[in-house]
């Protein structure tokens, strides 16, 4: 069904340039949920759990972390209107609940408040990466899903976040996910 409504919308607005649907499965649903699978696993509670996927977009990797962990408080934060609007109709369709939608910027959004954030292809990450982090509660976790090239740019801009080693996305020849803990 998501895929299916990712699709009709996407005619009208650029949400993605993928547009077979075989490859949003492989690309975007997989990073998502290999992202996921990496923050909760089955045999760790996600319970109460508050994540913010900054930069929404299409839902990536946000909604599908949500499917994967149900229990979880989702705030998708969004600066564009017509693609908030495109989220909020993804989590009606699905029935989802507990999820939240803000059309605004990471900066505009209360900070410490979360104790995941997720970030993946955003414009401008030099200048979203600090927000993101800033919604963090302490010892929170961040989860990028980013290329290889952007490892050290991250390190450099979060210096006393303590970083996992970056894991290979599978089917990808230069993404990675990036997951850190804050001070």
């Amino acid at each position: 069904m998501y895929v299916d409504i990712l699709l009709r919308w996407n005619r009208r607005i650029n949400l993605t340039a993928i547009r077979d649907p075989q490859d949003i499965i492989t690309r975007h649903f997989g990073e998502s949920l290999f992202a996921a699978k990496h923050l909760f696993p089955h045999h760790e509670v996600a319970q109460a759990a508050t994540v913010a996927d900054v930069g929404s977009g299409a839902g990536f990797p946000g909604i599908p972390i949500k499917l994967w962990a149900p229990d979880i408080s989702l705030t998708l934060i969004e600066s564009n209107q017509k693609k908030a609007t495109f989220l909020r109709e993804v989590a009606r369709a699905l029935t989802l609940t507990n999820i939240n939608v803000q059309n605004g910027r990471a900066e505009s959004i209360p900070q410490g408040a979360f104790d995941v954030v997720t970030l993946r292809a955003v414009e401008r990450f030099d200048a979203v990466l600090p927000a993101a982090a800033a919604l963090l509660k302490p010892r929170g976790r961040l989860a990028l899903l980013i290329g290889s090239a952007q490892l050290s740019r991250a390190h450099s801009i979060l210096p006393d976040h303590q970083f996992l080693a970056p894991i290979p996305i599978p089917l990808s020849e230069a993404k990675i996910l990036l997951l850190s803990r804050a001070p």
